[in-house]
């Protein structure tokens, strides 16, 4: 059985990510100050990805 085409690697690299992790975006947030030491990690600010 074949695999479907959509599901191969492509030989450039890997595509940039269009989400970040939870992890991800408080370091962003800690960068930019708007996160602090106690704050939440539910209902986070959206943050811009990293090009």
């Amino acid at each position: 059985m074949s695999r479907h085409p959509s599901l191969k690697v492509s030989a450039l690299g890997s595509k940039k990510r269009s989400v970040l992790t939870r992890l991800e975006r408080i370091e962003q947030l800690k960068i930019e100050r708007r996160w602090k030491k106690g704050d939440g990690v539910t209902g986070l600010p959206k943050t811009r990805v990293i090009k």
